[in-house]
Parts: structure tokens; sequence; C-alpha cells
């Protein structure tokens, strides 16, 4: 039977209201990356002997380090780790508690009661609301951004409060404007520093803020850190836990997809207050049955071995630079970010004395169908578009080399703005 035809069957009228109930699967919304990957898919038909150059991409472009996919060969290979890790191996869970110490000088992080690892942020996302989260709470959540903390939220009955990360205030969240009522109803407040998809990087000042005035009202902070480890031009990594009493309100999701080119590895961790830990590893461990040990071990290693993150944020860094040049020479106003490999710029109003750009997702559409440039809309606080430094390129001739065809691309279109 075909979907349709299953459509007519009592399976359609059993799927629960969270994913649409009875009108599951047919609703005709496209979701922006579904377009996207509809236009790319277009365009290299319409075009199919020019490269398309993908600025969209949110994940990293290289392998693992070497000793990382040696470490796993060879963990791989004993038969001591075939089994079920749970809520993971004590070597992964120290190594963590070292990390945050060495990188982000986290003192006093127990690796037994304060740090769990987990398979991917995403999961750890996916859990964590249904650990607070009862019918009628809030979580706030800021936008443009990750949604899942969201999602999950209104899964479990709850309700979701958005903060706009805009331009004038460096796209932190602004706490004040926050309304009483949803401050004191709210159980969990999201965040992402570096952000994505503005690139942005908090402060001392902005965190301790943070915890101030999540002890007011009483809400656990979950940030969300994937990124904090790729940062440039003299900003030292900054995690939300070195803050002092930031561990009394909240916990930090660290990911070693992004900063050690591990994405399809599923390895991470939270960290921070035990108890939200400790009740994390209860949901969790109703959900998964831990990640593979060899993976485990080999992360340690990484963990043991930042330089291997900096030498990946040198290239980054290289790329941004590059990239922000070439299209302020074209007359944008994109700015370098100081973290993540996310460049974030806002869009055209069109161009002169041609097509008008209504939306991020307007002139993002226009840059993969007419030049053959992919990138990522976002209309949720002012018309942006995401660019990504993580395109593939063999080291850095071919590097400048992307970067001279998409000047050479853009040259002949005057954007007006």
């Amino acid at each position: 039977m075909s979907i349709e035809q299953y459509q007519q069957t009592y399976i359609q009228n059993s799927f629960a209201d969270r994913i649409g109930g009875s009108n599951y699967g047919k609703d005709t919304a496209i979701y922006k990356f579904e377009k996207i990957k509809r236009a790319k898919a277009q365009a290299k038909k319409d075009f199919p002997d020019v490269e398309l150059i993908d600025l969209g991409v949110g994940e990293p472009d290289e392998m693992a380090d070497a000793g990382i996919v040696a470490k796993l060969a060879e963990e791989a290979a004993k038969p001591e780790n075939r089994g079920y890790a749970d809520n993971g191996i004590p070597e992964f869970k120290e190594a963590a508690a070292k990390y945050l110490k060495e990188v982000f000088n986290v003192d006093g992080i127990d690796p037994q009661t304060e740090v769990l690892h987990s398979i991917g942020s995403k999961p750890a996302l996916a859990m964590l609301p249904s650990v607070f989260i009862n019918p009628g709470d809030v979580t706030i959540i800021t936008v443009p951004g990750y949604p899942v903390l969201g999602t999950h939220t209104k899964y479990l009955g709850g309700e979701v409060y958005t903060i706009e990360l805009k331009k004038e205030n460096n796209f932190l969240p602004d706490l004040k404007s926050i309304p009483e009522d949803i401050a004191q109803r709210a159980k969990l407040i999201y965040l992402n520093y570096p952000n994505n998809p503005t690139g942005a990087s908090a402060t001392v000042e902005f965190f301790t803020e943070v915890v101030e005035w999540a002890k007011k009202y009483d809400i656990v902070v979950v940030h969300d850190a994937p990124y904090a480890a790729l940062t440039y031009d003299g900003l030292k990594p900054l995690s939300f836990l070195s803050i002092p009493g930031a561990k009394d309100v909240g916990v930090e999701l660290h990911s070693l997809s992004k900063s050690y080119n591990m994405t399809g590895w599923r390895i991470g961790f939270i960290a921070g207050n035990p108890l939200v830990v400790k009740a994390f590893g209860d949901v969790k461990d109703n959900n998964d049955s831990g990640q593979f040990i060899a993976i485990q071990k080999a992360a340690a290693y990484g963990l043991a071995h930042p330089e291997i993150t900096e030498k990946i944020a040198e290239k980054y860094s290289r790329r941004h630079d590059m990239l922000v040049a070439v299209l302020n020479e074209l007359g944008f106003q994109a700015e370098k970010p100081k973290g993540s490999f996310f460049l974030y710029v806002e869009a055209p109003k069109g161009i002169k004395g041609g097509v008008r750009f209504n939306s991020g997702e307007d002139f993002s559409q226009f840059l993969i169908r007419e030049k053959l440039i992919s990138t990522v809309p976002w209309d949720d606080a002012g018309s942006f578009v995401r660019f990504s430094v993580t395109f593939e390129a063999k080291g850095q001739e071919d590097e400048k080399r992307v970067i001279a065809e998409i000047k050479r691309r853009l040259s002949d279109v005057e954007f007006e703005f």
C-alpha cells in the first residue's frame, strides 16, 4: 500500500496530537531545509557542469584527527569494550572534567556526580524537558536558534516563550524584556554561545547576569556549547560553568561533533549541577543504553588533546577572514565572529533595477538557483542568511579558489541594501 492508501486506515487517526494527530503527513508547508535541498537538486540539474558551492552545511568538512581514529580502531578490537555502556565509563567522565579545567578554567567538576556522556548534544537537549517540564510549564528559548528543547517542551504539554536575538544587543537575549509572569512560570532557559546561527559570543558579564536572573526566578539554565572551543582572534574559550554560582543553577552541554570533526561519532557530555545531571541520567537510562565504549575512549583521547581543536579553529578563522573580506567588497556589512564556523549576514533588499528580496529566504533561494551558492536563511528576527566556512576545500590554495569563485559569481550583481 502507498502512504496515501495508508492515510485512509485507522493508523492515520492514531497519531499523537504532538505530531499532528489525524492530519499528520497532510501538511503542505515545506520546511526551509527541505526547500534548500530541493533548490540545490534543481540547480544541479539545471547546471550540471557548474560546481555548487555549499556555504550552508553545518558540519565540518574534514575527518577526525588521525590519533582519534587510531584510538577507536584500537579500542574497537578489544572484547571488553563490546557491551552496553549504559550511563558511561569513568575514563570518559574524568577526561571531560579535565577538559573543562584545561580549556575553560572550570574548577571543581566532580567527574563521578557532575558529568555524564550523551550520544551527541541533540539527544541530551531532547531529554532534558522530560526532567523538568509538566503541562503548563514554560521553556524560554532564543530565536533564531536550535529548536529541540522547545519541540520536546511542547510534546510534554509545556509552553515555549521566545526571545529574539538582535544585532543592537550583540545577539544576546535581553533578559529584562521577559514578562514577569513568564519568568515566574518558566522552568528552563536555553542559551547557546558561541551562537548558531549568529556566531555571537557571550561575555563573563552576560553569563553573570544569567546566573543572578536564574536564581531570582528559580530557573534552570541549559547552556548548549558545541562551538565553545572554536574561538578566534585572541578570544579565550568561555564556559558558563566558569561563572561563580553557575553550577547552582544549570548545566552545560558539550559536543565533539564540531570542535573535533566528529559529527557522525555522536558523542558529547553534560556537566554541572549534580541534581540535574543525576536526573538526566535517570531519564537517559530509559532512552538509550549508552554510546559504544570504544567511541567514548577515542573521545577521551581527543579531549586530552585540545590542540586538535586549536588547529581546526585556525582553519575556520582563516576562512572567515577571506569570506568577510569578499562579502564586504560586494557591499555587505559582514563582521567576523569571535567563535563558531557561522557568519550571519543581513540579506540585501534586492538587486538594483531588478528582483526584490522580501526575506532572507528570498535571497537564499536566489543564491542557490542563480549562482549555485547554498546558504541558510533566517527570518525569525530580521532578514538574515547564514554562511558557513565548513565548505569543502582541500588545503589553503583550494580555499582561496573557492572564495575567489564566490566573488566572481557575485561580482556581476549590484545588490541594494
